[in-house]
């Protein structure tokens, strides 16, 4: 994804990482890349979906269908990618992914986790160690903090939403990812985001909200306000595990948290 105030040295980065993923495909067999299809209007909305505890609340809803174009989804992802109906389809394409130099440090592809047909789709950084021993995102200490948000907070199973990352290998020693790892994995959760069709991401912290927006704006800047994604809309707030070494601040991700709870239709706790 390219940013308005990308560097020059950003920009030879994404340059290479482009490169290195066309090289790639030749290798796999790739010959060229399809433009992306936009959905029939008529069509929009026809798409079924599992009922979870969301709509159980008492939320009715047609889910229209979402596709994101214009980015580097539709170039990095091959045809088979492209064409992976489900989630399960998706990362038995994603196999034992060596896309990007990530690959030669993780122990486990942490693809993501939680109801395939989810209202509401909760996107953190990356993999942390206890996330790549498990191959499960957020199962740490920042993990059963977004738990606690989930089932005391917002009063929802843990496996009524979905949770996933930005990236799906824990960089070394949990540093930020690189332009080149972001513009090799970014695509996958570009589909999985389409697959899921939810009417609500939450970005949690300043990465997830930065990549998913496109913009270098400060978390403290972006969170509190709705955005846009394609169509879908997203709530920022701040991570998890800042909020373990910031505990003031747990007030202003309550408030994030109510509004997407008005958004969907449920009611917070004493209301």
């Amino acid at each position: 994804m390219m940013y308005p105030e990308t560097s020059k040295v950003q920009l030879c980065e994404l340059v290479t990482a482009l490169r290195t993923r066309v090289e790639h495909d030749a290798e796999s067999g790739v010959e060229g890349y399809p433009l992306a299809v936009r959905p029939d209007p008529a069509q929009a909305g026809s798409r079924g979906g599992g009922r979870g505890s969301i709509q159980e609340a008492g939320v009715e809803e047609t889910k229209r269908v979402v596709r994101i174009t214009g980015q580097s989804g539709d170039l990095f992802l091959s045809r088979k990618l492209q064409a992976a109906a489900t989630l399960e389809d998706l990362r038995k394409e994603i196999g034992d992914c060596r896309r990007c130099k990530l690959a030669e440090h993780r122990t486990n592809i942490v693809f993501g986790v939680g109801n395939l047909h989810s209202r509401i789709v909760f996107v953190g950084e990356g993999p942390g160690h206890d996330e790549d021993l498990q191959a499960e995102p957020f199962v740490g200490r920042a993990g059963r903090l977004l738990t606690e948000i989930i089932t005391k907070g917002m009063r929802l199973r843990r496996e009524d939403v979905y949770i996933a990352n930005v990236i799906k290998c824990r960089p070394p020693g949990n540093r930020n990812p690189e332009p080149d790892e972001v513009a090799s994995c970014e695509p996958f959760l570009q589909r999985q985001i389409e697959i899921i069709q939810p009417r609500v991401i939450v970005a949690l912290g300043t990465f997830a909200a930065q990549t998913l927006l496109g913009t270098r704006t400060p978390i403290t800047r972006l969170r509190g306000q709705w955005h846009d994604y394609h169509g879908i809309r997203v709530m920022a707030t701040f991570h998890p595990a800042y909020l373990l070494r910031n505990p003031h601040d747990k007030r202003l991700v309550w408030e994030d948290i109510k509004a997407i709870m008005r958004e969907l239709g449920l009611r917070p706790e004493g209301h």
